[in-house]
């Protein structure tokens, strides 16, 4: 979002599980963001998304389902951290969209919710989902006795009634207006990653300060990707809490297989990665295979990574566990040498300014270029100490280098016998590339490139 689009109307869309509040949200923002899934308490933290619908602009804001108490779906603890959640996005909106099951019609538990919505003093939309076809007739009939006005016969998955739903939220939202030029800085997109319950959300509330997302002490709380904005020291945020990551092969439940999908389509557009694991736990343990999967992905996408080690409060021997946790980062990837592991509390707050600014930095490195008159002299330099080796008896001479881009930094070298040069050799001008313009933890990239002979036919 652009900074004026956070002064727009909040629409919160509510109700019990399962009435199809997640299939709503995208259809009101045009993207599949939200997760959907006929298992009920899919939707666990609230997400916040622009929708320019049908010429309206406005944001919208779907919460996790409201579960009975006497329902045992979920523990008492979840249920009531989502009632949390969903009674916070109630009081933070302009309008409050009340979704009803058509097929199932209104039960004891709706009437309940509806005398609870109407506490707020909120305007209130009454939705009747799910009426495509011939269903519906019993939701609607139901809906009525409510109180909360005329209810409005739409379809999400379907996309029928969307029509009348634009109608009725006109008076509480903008029209959508053309977009001017946007001369502002673009927002870092940063990321946390990493194991179930090793404290990403935990990490998430402590950023901003809040009880933003929901925690508990059991793996697999959080379910979708939830992008949340955020200004820290000026700059706009885009903070991505994501769903633990396991084995693919521990994994048997479908929502969890969409969640982990979900988290790692997150690495095809964050900027920065954040990598939670758990400094409590074992030594020998502190990094399983799993972690450095999931590192060498963030490297492999040519993303910037950070180890954040939590629960530090909880490690004994903290000089021991960080050497050995830095051995063993430098020994799976050479690429990236120096990526930062910054130790923190995320519980108790602690250490958290130094993870941020240990963001900004790679980030600064990332976004990096270099003069390619620097680069050049560098080059010969490093040639000079270090000649490229012979081929069939003749030596590989790099000319000159330039770097194509940035985010990650590119380089191109163009030299003879391109083809030729080993791999040892360019990892050799990496590194120095690294060490020397302090450019730690960020994957180089680096190519070579032929030069034509100009007084060849």
């Amino acid at each position: 979002m652009r900074g004026s689009d956070y002064d727009l109307p909040l629409v919160a869309l509510v109700g019990r599980p399962n009435v199809g509040k997640s299939t709503l949200f995208n259809r009101l923002v045009g993207k599949r963001l939200a997760l959907v899934h006929n298992q009920p308490g899919v939707t666990r933290d609230r997400r916040e998304a622009l929708a320019d619908f049908m010429g309206l602009r406005f944001r919208v804001i779907d919460t996790p389902g409201l579960i009975d108490p006497d329902s045992k779906e979920l523990s008492t603890e979840l249920s009531q951290g989502m009632r949390r959640q969903t009674m916070a996005a109630i009081e933070q909106s302009n309008v409050v969209v009340f979704v009803v099951d058509g097929i199932v019609g209104c039960t004891p538990y709706d009437r309940e919710l509806a005398n609870l919505i109407r506490q707020s003093n909120k305007p209130i939309i009454l939705l009747v989902n799910k009426t495509e076809g011939k269903h519906g007739v019993q939701g609607m009939s139901d809906a009525v006795v409510l109180g909360l006005g005329d209810p409005i016969a739409v379809s999400a998955e379907h996309g029928l009634g969307m029509s009348d739903l634009e109608e009725v939220l006109r008076p509480f939202v903008k029209e959508a207006e053309e977009d001017e030029e946007d001369t502002s800085v673009k927002p870092l997109r940063l990321a946390i990653m990493g194991r179930p319950n090793v404290g990403k959300s935990t990490l998430v509330n402590a950023l901003l300060g809040e009880e933003r997302q929901l925690t508990a002490d059991i793996p697999g709380v959080t379910r979708d990707a939830i992008t949340l904005p955020w200004q820290y020291e000026g700059r706009s945020i885009e903070l991505v809490d994501t769903a633990g990551i396991r084995r693919r092969s521990r994994v048997d439940e479908d929502v969890e297989k969409l969640a982990i999908m979900d988290a790692e389509r997150t690495l095809c557009y964050a900027e920065v990665v954040i990598l939670v694991i758990d400094g409590s736990i074992p030594a020998d343990e502190l990094i399983e295979k799993q972690d450095l999967t999931l590192a060498a992905q963030v490297i492999e996408e040519g993303r910037a990574l950070i180890l954040a080690v939590n629960k530090w409060d909880m490690v004994r021997d903290k000089d021991k566990l960080l050497t050995h946790l830095r051995e063993q980062l430098d020994v799976h990837f050479a690429q990236a040498k120096g990526i930062a592991c910054v130790p923190i509390s995320a519980l108790n707050n602690k250490n958290v300014p130094e993870l941020m600014k240990a963001v900004l930095e790679v980030e600064q490195s990332w976004n990096r270029r270099l003069p390619t008159a620097e680069l050049n002299r560098w080059l010969q330099f490093k040639v000079d100490a270090h000649p490229a080796p012979m081929v069939s008896g003749h030596r590989i001479r790099p000319k000159y280098m330039t770097q194509i881009k940035t985010r990650p930094p590119t380089f191109v070298v163009f030299s003879n016998k391109a083809g030729d040069v080993p791999d040892s050799y360019k990892r050799y001008l990496i590194n120095a590339l690294r060490v020397d313009f302090k450019m730690p933890g960020i994957p180089i990239r680096l190519s070579f490139k032929g030069t034509k002979n100009p007084y060849a036919n």
